[in-house]
């Protein structure tokens, strides 16, 4: 088209459309590229990648022979449990026919494990009255108080390790309890026996909140949790033993501050904005780090793949000198690099310039692990951590008031230290819950 004889109403038109398309076609690389985003590119979590899209395992090449452990594999068999029956079988008889058996030794031993039958034990108090012979008045008796409970501490212990460890409906409970256990329980009963649980895990609360915020290195983060269908946040205080939880109406720093109290440890965290102005030191997640490289190196513009595909490879470099810490060569030649990197991308105005400013920003917080014992150089710990809160929050969608806000945070931070420390969850309810019924303290030895 000649747009010297082009009239000028006609070819302003077509400067407008020509504008207006640029601007459509822009609009469809965002929503393109924000549909092709996956848990390996950006921070969406795993569960919310498409399953058709789903990267395919690599398996090692065949070498024919059976599936399984290869020969030589250390397995782990299982574990011999103490007998409370023993059978001595001794072998049939030889087919020479010349005798019997001597020198008998044990060459094998073979265990059978078996539920007994399951048995309730039911106490039936009697509570008789009577009239005193000098006043006349009538006294009745009481209901021990160890006993005031319509369900023993085992049984509230098995209700709580369902409802709480295994994240079981009132519903489910209910039905395991007819089905099972042949005991009838009406749903508010289950409830009640749940609050009598979260009551008696208080003092382990407590005691896991008293040891996260005084661990020398701390790994945050925060995940939706939702209360009536209200946005709350569940937040997690994770370290090398305990981990503490914490649901808060808001993302805040306000939130931040009411889970770490007076801690002043090594902050391991993501990006989020309240977590830079820790005024301590703090290791930032590269895992973060090197799923946003990943997501520019797949761009369709060859130089923001570029500048992605460099970073990606730097970042990688970095998080594996946690398993083999570099040379002085070796860190100064990455060091080089990593400054030519940003240097040369930081004045772009697209991703590249923003990723790069962005690892200026958190260059200090990037290789704390190399320089202090005991951090991590992601924040892997607490991201697991809060993967069952996770799958709990999708299953219930959520709790219904602020009591079942506070039996989450307990029975979430009591299951993830019992697993941290190799502690039985059941085992722990059953002394809670019987020293409650008796008026005196739990058991804590345990965690310290």
């Amino acid at each position: 088209m000649d747009w010297a004889v082009t009239p000028p109403a006609v070819q302003e038109y077509i400067e407008t459309l020509q504008g207006r398309v640029n601007q459509l076609q822009k609009q469809v690389e965002t929503l393109t590229e924000r549909l092709e985003k996956t848990s390996q590119t950006s921070s969406k979590p795993p569960s919310s990648d498409s399953p058709f899209n789903k990267p395919k395992r690599q398996r090692r090449p065949s070498k024919g022979g059976k599936r399984g452990a290869r020969t030589g594999h250390r397995g782990t068999g299982p574990t011999l449990l103490s007998p409370t029956e023993v059978h001595l079988i001794e072998p049939a008889p030889c087919a020479c026919g010349h005798g019997q058996l001597v020198s008998l030794t044990p060459s094998y031993t073979h265990q059978v494990i078996e539920l007994p039958p399951i048995e309730m034990e039911i106490h039936h108090f009697v509570l008789q009255q009577g009239e005193c012979a000098g006043c006349g008045r009538v006294l009745k008796a009481q209901v021990p108080s160890a006993h005031q409970a319509g369900y023993g501490p085992r049984l509230t212990a098995l209700i709580a390790e369902l409802a709480g460890m295994h994240r079981t409906s009132r519903r489910l409970i209910q039905d395991f309890c007819h089905s099972v256990l042949q005991i009838p329980i009406s749903l508010g009963a289950v409830q009640k026996v749940i609050d009598r649980a979260s009551d008696a895990i208080l003092p382990h609360y407590e005691a896991i909140a008293t040891l996260a915020r005084q661990t020398p290195v701390g790994y945050i983060d925060e995940t939706p949790w939702y209360c009536q269908n209200a946005l709350q946040w569940l937040w997690t205080l994770s370290t090398d033993t305990v981990s503490l939880y914490l649901i808060h109406p808001h993302r805040s720093k306000e939130a931040f501050f009411d889970l770490i109290e007076q801690w002043q440890g090594i902050l391991v965290s993501d990006g989020y904005g309240v977590y830079q102005n820790w005024v301590y030191y703090r290791q930032t997640c590269l895992a973060h780090l090197i799923r946003t490289a990943r997501g520019l190196s797949e761009k369709r513009d060859p130089e923001l793949a570029a500048c992605g595909k460099w970073a990606l490879r730097e970042l990688q470099t970095l998080c594996h000198m946690a398993k083999a810490p570099p040379t002085g060569g070796q860190w100064r030649a990455w060091y080089a690099r990593f400054c030519h990197l940003i240097d040369r991308y930081h004045e772009r105005a697209d991703e590249a310039g923003r990723l790069a400013r962005r690892l200026q920003r958190e260059m200090a917080s990037l290789w704390v692990f190399l320089c202090e014992h005991g951090v991590e150089p992601t924040n892997n710990r607490a991201e697991r951590a809060l993967r069952f809160a996770v799958m709990w929050r999708k299953c219930s969608s959520g709790t219904e008031s602020d009591k079942g806000n506070r039996w989450v945070e307990r029975t979430l931070s009591l299951r993830q230290t019992c697993r941290q420390l190799g502690q039985s969850t059941f085992g722990v309810l059953v002394d809670a819950i019987t020293s409650s019924f008796q008026g005196r303290q739990p058991d804590l030895a345990w965690l310290y």
